[in-house]
């Protein structure tokens, strides 16, 4: 493993190409990983590992599935690009509409980055104004407009986060705290006539798992509706993971844009946009805010997007993963308050987060902030001697598939007592 990332690191910045995965967060050399299938991954040494990271959400099904890789199998034989229009983008679009409703019109594009940077785009193009609000913690990808942290206060414009970030585009970006609706409410009253949009993920999955409150979620909705201000909902995520119509079908809201990825291309590169018919008239070609990529809608992420989204809609799907996921994350928390060590758990459908914090309520950036990332760092490295595969870093959500099986949940809880035995005796 590490003649490989050492090979790799002569080629690719940091040996990787996204940066979670050159395991700096946790230390030690990443994992190779040469196949996949089902619940479970096998590096460049043959090593099995129950796998809970799913590609970052898109294997809700679990690792090449035989109809999945069926599907874009007769596709590819049919050619990879066209860069023309094709029926299975309609049939595609016709899908998430059905399954989200507040879609009425959709673009497809190849990444949540282009999904969110090209809706912003959209949302500042329709309303003549400028200025965007985001949440600490939320991570909307690497678009510059979008990498930026809170100012100096709560009302202060932001500051880049990243070097090659002009803070000319950073000052149009306001940032504020994840499920504080005083602030927010301080935000609009003050600004409210300026805001071309609020970006935000109903549940964060990049402080692991932090759900919207949904009394907050329900003040924002208000307030963009009385500001004439767009919201937009991330669900890269969460669209398709945590319920079959995303977050905003749990928390009963209806955005008025919502960002897709992940499981709509049921593993091949994907993004998608989209919400209401007025708002998306408003992009080329009916409209000006120019927006164009020369691979969207590629025919075969739109099939394997299709495939997986056609196998989730089946009764109880949603209710069984919910169950797994429950099931899981009360036998670690058992096993750690046995053991006396300090554990709290979010879960939401196919999704969970572990924060090592006697604090029971995590609600926000600054909590998770707070917690133990030495614990988090000495259980990620233990599950993974026992074959257990976790994001290697104590901000990424877990993610499990419907392939997990009672006896890999058993297993993995079983680990999960050893590792908590580690962070006891300190070791």
């Amino acid at each position: 493993m590490k003649k490989l990332f050492e090979e790799a690191k002569q080629r690719l910045p940091g040996g990787v190409n996204s940066p979670v995965r050159a395991f700096k967060a946790v230390s030690g050399t990443p994992v190779f990983i040469k196949k996949a299938s089902g619940a479970y991954l096998y590096d460049s040494e043959g090593k099995k590992y129950i796998d809970y990271v799913g590609s970052w959400g898109p294997m809700i099904l679990g690792h090449a599935h035989p109809k999945i890789i069926k599907a874009i199998s007769e596709t590819a034989k049919c050619g990879l690009s066209f860069g023309a229009p094709t029926e299975i983008e309609t049939k595609m679009a016709n899908k998430i509409c059905d399954l989200m409703p507040s879609i009425k019109k959709i673009r497809m594009v190849n990444s949540g980055t282009e999904a969110a940077m090209s809706a912003i785009r959209l949302a500042r193009g329709y309303t003549k104004r400028d200025t965007i609000v985001k949440f600490e913690g939320c991570y909307h990808g690497h678009a510059d407009s979008l990498l930026v942290k809170a100012g100096s206060g709560a009302l202060t414009l932001g500051i880049p986060t990243s070097p090659g970030v002009p803070k000319d585009f950073a000052k149009h970006t306001v940032t504020l705290t994840y499920n504080d609706i005083a602030q927010l409410e301080e935000t609009f009253k003050n600004i409210g006539n300026k805001i071309a949009a609020v970006i935000i993920e109903p549940m964060a999955g990049n402080m692991s798992l932090v759900p919207g409150g949904k009394k907050f979620l329900k003040v924002l909705k208000n307030l963009c509706d009385k500001n004439d201000s767009i919201l937009i909902f991330d669900e890269v995520m969460t669209g398709f993971r945590v319920a079959l119509g995303g977050a905003q079908s749990i928390f009963d809201i209806t955005p008025d844009l919502t960002i897709l990825g992940k499981i709509i291309g049921g593993g091949m590169p994907v993004g998608a946009f989209g919400g209401k018919e007025d708002i998306m008239n408003y992009i080329a070609p009916d409209g000006p805010v120019y927006q164009a990529g020369t691979l969207s809608g590629n025919p075969v992420a739109m099939c394997a997007g299709l495939e997986t989204l056609n196998l989730i809609s089946t009764d109880n799907f949603f209710e069984s993963l919910e169950f797994k996921t429950k099931k899981l994350v009360e036998g670690i928390v058992e096993k750690a308050n046995k053991i006396g060590v300090p554990l709290t758990t979010n879960h939401a459908g196919g999704m969970f987060g572990l924060f090592f914090t006697t604090e029971k309520n995590i609600d926000s950036f600054e909590k998770v902030m707070g917690c133990n990332k030495t614990h988090y760092n000495i259980f990620f490295h233990c599950m993974l001697e026992k074959g257990i595969y976790l994001a290697p870093s104590s901000f990424e959500a877990g993610f499990i598939s419907a392939s997990h099986s009672q006896l890999d949940i058993e297993s993995t809880i079983a680990a999960a007592k050893d590792a908590f035995k580690k962070i006891k005796n300190g070791s």
